[in-house]
């Protein structure tokens, strides 16, 4: 193995990148030739076929079979000129990954050969295996049948030589099984909740759309190093390394200079990128060595995270075309910055106004603080469930790491709306404002822009911060799939904006005029949302101790975080929005828990096997080294000399003794604890356990080997250092 290290560094070192190759074409020019996107459709479809479509996607009109067999004939005769020679349909299961499975375009014909075929309900459904994919007990192993449906709001597109077709993932029966399914119900949710509340200030809205704006960060590593990483193929982490002696501290490769090599690959994977429609803006170099990250343009949200899912996984193709790898884990090295994936989450109408954009007039501001404040509440009583969206066995590591935001989850506003919503509060008093008093105050947000968008400091710490015309969830881990934090957050603002609506209706009723109504209400969620509202440092100790005086949450294990769920005020909310019935939930749910105690359980089992089989036999060996010197020693010393030049020999020989002792008695006890563990039925005391008797062994297990790599002879340590994957570009 270390033979194997040494190659694997010399290969990455023979890696000289040569020199970049303009192409002359523009972005433009290439820009979605893989999509077939609203020109292709005018193009091969019949007017009533793309008219079809189209009330499809805008109204979410279905679509008749006699339709879709149109619809399937021109996305065939596109893809064929493309050079499709299969289909698939594409969706997105419980694994946190992507599925399909490709069919040909071929059928038999008459004559005993084939023909190209691809008909209406192969486009809108196929009925894949669903047994192999978690379900969380909704479908049994032997219950094989699930259905794909057509995403018609998310345009196909051909994946090499695969016609591929966006679709959600449902049982037999019916429940969701993907991500997709819930999404769009959250997304109808939020458009339906949002379009109330704005009628209030424009009767000419009729519906509004949910934005995405993703921040993917994520590490490239040397292929050969990697390979030579048995810990980070199998688990996506290092399970064990020392620091590098250098690392971030310097903050030297934030926004520096992008390695010429890495700068090839970004520019080859954005190209992929743009033929696909995704609209790739930003790249650039992140904190830790070896972290990147790459952003697009804002989209509609479905769409935003099926680009997302698609440029995860067109990454990882490309990345092998230029010997690295991609790590998507959330924290792949200790003691350097982990990765996340900010989601920015703004809402638009259809009349064009962003609902998180001050106005221009005292009415678009006042609607601006009213989705501003409704949403702070939506947070602020919902604290728990967000945190079960981001949580997991990966993320854990990553939050309130110093380096993320903190698993307390807190709203920072920015000075300016704050100032603004401190003076709504000190105007509740007995007394209603005065019509001037509210139209200062109307009038003042009109200040804001210019402030928020060009002056305004940005909190990192923030786990949910507002930043100009959005907010940005930024405690979402870099392996999600968005829609796990997307759809508890849609749900959450949705179901609070319902509430606002009857609240202020009923006040309306009574013979409240409107305005009057909206500030009753604001100004009372003012003071109900006040503790979730923190602009201040997320790191720091005092805001832990001041989280908790303000009653805010602190959750910090998997299984815990997960039971929000299942609280009966979250079960009936889902229901009552129609994103999870009672049965997805809870499926869902235990679908979370299997996969905390799988992950787990397969880092305890790779941290054993390279313990016991690695390390353990390197370090015996050089104990060994060490014995034999300190004997040849003694036949050339005198004693007095021996005992002199001797004595440090023998107390690293005697700490190489304790640490591999401490290693193999710690990775028995970890396999006993594992074993206890997994004989257990219910998932959530299986979860429980691995978190609280299997869990801790890895730390500790890590501990005694990082030990060793600190004393072990450096030609023999089996395992690239973090010297050596942090730094070899």
């Amino acid at each position: 193995m270390a033979t194997f290290r040494f190659k694997a560094l010399e290969e990455v070192m023979n890696r000289v990148p040569g020199p970049l190759v303009r192409d002359e074409v523009l972005t433009s020019d290439y820009y979605g030739t893989l999509v077939f996107d609203k020109p292709k459709m005018k193009k091969y479809l019949s007017r009533e076929a793309y008219k079809a479509v189209m009330d499809a996607v805008e109204t979410g009109m279905p679509i008749d079979r006699r339709m879709a067999e149109q619809v399937a004939q021109g996305m065939k005769a596109w893809a064929l000129e493309n050079g499709a020679t299969h289909y698939t349909h594409w969706f997105h299961p419980l694994t946190d990954g992507t599925a399909e499975k490709h069919d040909a375009f071929i059928e038999h014909s008459s004559l005993g050969g084939v023909i190209e075929s691809f008909r209406g309900d192969l486009l809108a459904q196929q009925e894949p295996d669903a047994s192999s994919f978690p379900s969380g007990g909704i479908r049994q192993t032997f219950e094989a049948r699930g259905y794909t449906a057509w995403d018609p709001s998310s345009p196909a597109f051909i994946s090499e030589t695969t016609l591929t077709i966006p679709t959600i993932f449902i049982s037999y029966t019916g429940e969701a099984l993907d991500y997709k399914t819930p999404l769009l119900r959250s997304i109808r949710a939020i458009d339906q909740a949002a379009t109330g509340v704005a009628q209030y200030f424009d009767k000419a809205v009729t519906s509004v759309q949910s934005n995405l704006g993703w921040e993917q960060e994520y590490f490239l590593i040397d292929e050969a190093l990697f390979m030579a990483r048995p810990d980070l193929m199998l688990t996506g982490r290092t399970l064990m390394g020392h620091s590098s002696a250098k690392d971030q501290q310097l903050e030297d490769h934030y926004f520096s200079s992008i390695p010429t090599r890495v700068n090839r690959y970004m520019i080859d994977f954005e190209n992929e990128a743009y033929k696909l429609g995704i609209p790739i803006k930003t790249r650039h170099n992140e904190v830790a060595p070896n972290q990147f990250e790459v952003a697009p343009i804002f989209e509609e949200m479905n769409l935003a995270n099926d680009h997302n899912q698609l440029i995860m996984d067109l990454m990882h193709k490309v990345a092998r075309r230029h010997k690295f790898r991609v790590l998507f884990h959330e924290k792949p090295f200790s003691g350097v910055n982990g990765s996340g994936k900010h989601n920015n989450w703004s809402l638009s109408t259809n009349t064009g106004v962003n609902l998180y954009s001050p106005g221009k007039n005292p009415k678009g501001n006042l609607q601006f603080l009213t989705f501003v404040i409704n949403t702070l509440k939506a947070v602020h009583d919902n604290q728990d469930l967000l945190r079960a969206s981001i949580l997991n066995a990966a993320n854990q590591h990553r939050l309130g790491a110093n380096e993320a935001p903190p698993s307390i989850i807190s709203v920072f506003l920015g000075t300016e709306v704050s100032k603004m919503l401190d003076i709504m509060e000190t105007a509740v008093t007995d007394r209603k404002m005065t019509p001037d008093e509210k139209t200062a105050l109307k009038l003042n947000i009109g200040r804001i822009p210019e402030i928020i968008l060009d002056t305004t400091d940005r909190n990192r710490t923030s786990p949910f911060a507002f930043t100009g015309n959005r907010f940005e969830y930024r405690a979402v881990g870099s392996s999600a799939n968005c829609a796990s934090a997307l759809i508890v957050l849609n749900t959450v603002v949705a179901n609070q904006l319902k509430n606002f609506t009857t609240e202020v209706d009923k006040l309306i009723e009574g013979g409240t005029k409107k305005d009057e109504a909206l500030f009753q209400v604001l100004k009372r969620l003012i003071v109900e949302t006040k503790p979730i509202r923190f602009n201040g440092n997320g790191y720091s100790d005092e805001w832990v101790e001041e989280a908790a005086s303000r009653g805010l949450t602190n959750i910090k294990k998997v299984p815990e975080a997960l039971s929000a769920y299942l609280r009966p005020d979250a079960v009936s909310m889902f229901e009552k929005l129609d994103v999870f019935d009672k049965k997805e939930l809870h499926g869902r749910v235990e679908v979370e828990y299997e996969k905390f105690i799988k992950k787990i359980q397969i880092e305890s089992r790779v941290l054993g096997d390279l313990a016991i089989n690695h390390i353990v036999p390197v370090a015996v060996r050089y104990q060994t080294m060490l014995l034999q010197n300190v004997s040849y020693m003694k036949e050339v010393f005198t004693d007095g000399e021996f005992e002199e030049m001797a004595s440090g020999r023998k107390n690293l020989i005697k700490e190489i003794g304790r640490h591999i002792s401490t290693i193999k008695q710690k990775v028995y006890e970890m396999t006993e604890a594992r074993k206890t563990a997994n004989v257990i039925e219910d998932v959530v005391e299986k979860a429980i356990a691995y978190d609280e008797t299997v869990f801790p062994y890895l730390a500790e297990i890590r501990y005694h080997i990082d030990k060793l790599e600190l004393v072990v002879d450096n030609e023999l340590w089996p395992l690239p250092k973090y010297r050596e994957l942090l730094f070899a570009r």
